[in-house]
C-alpha cells in the first residue's frame, strides 16, 4: 500500500541518498558525470524541511525536494526507487507538489533537467509542463 508523501526526518538520510544514486547513476555515462540531484546535501535539505518521502508496503520508495522561491515553487527533485518504477509514485510525488505549490499561494512550479534526460523531458511535456530551454550561463 502507498501512503501519501511525509516530511522526511534524519532517519530517512540514507534512504533517500540511496534513492537518488540509484533513480539517476545511469544518467552519469550519458552526460558525462553525476547529476546535480547526486549531489545536494540532503541532511541540510531535510534539517531544513524541504524533503518529503512517500512510503509504499511500509519502505521509502520516492523523494521529493520542493524549494520556495520568488515567483515559483521549485521542483527541485523527485526520484523513485527503480524497484518500483511505474507504480505511480512519482505520479502521486508530482500531484502533492502541485498541491503544496498552490498551498504556498503560488501559481506555478518550476523544474529543471537535464537535455540529455529525454525521457524525464517527454514525461513532463506529456502530463503537461511546458519546456523553457536555458543555458547554463542564463540560470
Amino acid at each position: 500500500m502507498t501512503q501519501n508523501p511525509r516530511l522526511a526526518t534524519a532517519t530517512d538520510l540514507g534512504t533517500v541518498e540511496a534513492i537518488v544514486r540509484s533513480a539517476y547513476v545511469h544518467y552519469v555515462p550519458r552526460i558525462g558525470r553525476e547529476p546535480g540531484p547526486m549531489l545536494d546535501d540532503y541532511a541540510s535539505l531535510i534539517r531544513d524541511g524541504r524533503v518529503h518521502v512517500i512510503e509504499h508496503d511500509g519502505i521509502v520508495q520516492g523523494v521529493l525536494v520542493l524549494i520556495p522561491q520568488v515567483d515559483a515553487m521549485l521542483l527541485d527533485n523527485i526520484a523513485v526507487s527503480p524497484a518500483v518504477q511505474g507504480l505511480g509514485l512519482g505520479r502521486i510525488m508530482l500531484t502533492f507538489a502541485e498541491a503544496a505549490a498552490a498551498a504556498a499561494g503560488y501559481s506555478a512550479i518550476r523544474l529543471y533537467t537535464n537535455e540529455a534526460m529525454k525521457e524525464n523531458i517527454a514525461l513532463y511535456t506529456r502530463i503537461g509542463y511546458s519546456e523553457v530551454i536555458a543555458h547554463l550561463g542564463s540560470l
